[in-house]
């Protein structure tokens, strides 16, 4: 039972890294790509490494997915931060229908 449901879990998170990776194909600047990224795949390889750890059912398989799963947490979003930090700095524009601008509104105060 333990298996089937593992690999549920693993299929979940498949399907999370492949929107993500469309996401990164689609999306029109770097802003949404990264997002697109982060949270998608993220989420999607934390599932995958949660399916694990319930399929293989050993202690130190067990571990290494959790403490897999605890990095890519701490981290994807810290990179995606960091590169979408970095864009902004180095003068990468964002897409003409973009809203806000949270970086530029930071400079201003």
């Amino acid at each position: 039972m333990s298996e089937i449901v593992g690999m549920v879990i693993i299929a979940i998170g498949v399907v999370f890294d492949f929107f993500g990776c469309v996401g990164l194909v689609r999306f029109p600047d770097i802003y949404n790509r990264l997002q697109a990224a982060t949270k998608c795949v993220t989420l999607g390889t934390c599932f995958i490494l949660l399916g694990a750890l319930i399929t293989c059912g050993s202690a130190p398989t067990a571990t290494k997915a959790a403490l897999c799963a605890i990095f890519i947490l701490l981290t994807s979003p810290t990179a995606a931060h960091a590169l979408a930090r970095g864009a902004h700095l180095s003068g990468v524009k964002l897409w003409e229908k973009s809203v806000v601008d949270k970086y530029e509104d930071d400079k201003k105060h």
